[in-house]
């Protein structure tokens, strides 16, 4: 009961409010002040207050959002693993066995790629001092990094 007086003050105070912003010219935003202003008293007539009110004063209530809350955090704990771990003892199995497989068994060092970088690098080429060539100094960067 005082929490449907409450909101009925609520309402009846922001309801004031509006009144004073319409009467300074400011329509648009007293209309929003007054919707505002009416869904404390669209929540008491519903019955939602009443529901949240029982809800909140009922340890069987917080005891199932507690329950639920567990419930989510072992959901949770449950898929960072798997996305971790990569998913069951078989799956895992299957996924070695599918890496080995991928090359064959003989393949020589070169079909598997190469192993290091060349130890040499190709040197930049002078710049040019030219006016005629705008593109020059973007052709030495890309040349210096063998492009």
């Amino acid at each position: 009961m005082i929490a449907e007086t409450v909101c009925s003050a609520v309402s009846a105070a922001g309801l004031g409010i509006a009144a004073v912003t319409a009467y300074r010219k400011r329509f648009l935003a007293a209309a929003r002040i007054a919707a505002y202003s009416l869904v404390p008293v669209g929540l008491v007539m519903t019955g939602v207050v009443g529901w949240l009110a029982d809800t909140a004063f009922s340890p069987t209530a917080w005891a199932g959002f507690v329950v639920l809350g567990g419930a989510w955090l072992l959901f949770m704990t449950t898929r960072a693993v798997e996305r971790r771990g990569g998913g069951t003892r078989k799956e895992r199995k299957a996924a070695r066995n599918a890496q080995r497989e991928a090359v064959a068994p003989a393949a020589s060092a070169h079909s598997l790629g190469p192993a290091v970088r060349p130890a040499t690098r190709p040197a930049a080429a002078p710049r040019a001092t030219g006016s005629g060539d705008d593109f020059s100094d973007i052709e030495a960067i890309l040349k210096k990094h063998g492009i």
